[in-house]
């Protein structure tokens, strides 16, 4: 009896962690989406009116 209560919380902690590996997985957020790639088109024209 003891034996198979260890079996079922062990099993139990397995779920769990695949569990929270997968919702890890399914994480939507992707913050190299939103990160900056340059100066923009107002950075440009602020810019270009000094050096000209």
């Amino acid at each position: 009896m003891l034996a198979m209560q260890l079996l079922l919380r062990r099993l139990a902690e397995i779920v769990t962690r695949w569990q929270a590996l997968f919702d890890l997985a399914r994480n939507p957020y992707r913050p190299e989406l939103h990160y900056m790639r340059g100066p923009g088109p107002k950075w440009h024209a602020k810019h270009q009116e000094h050096s000209a």
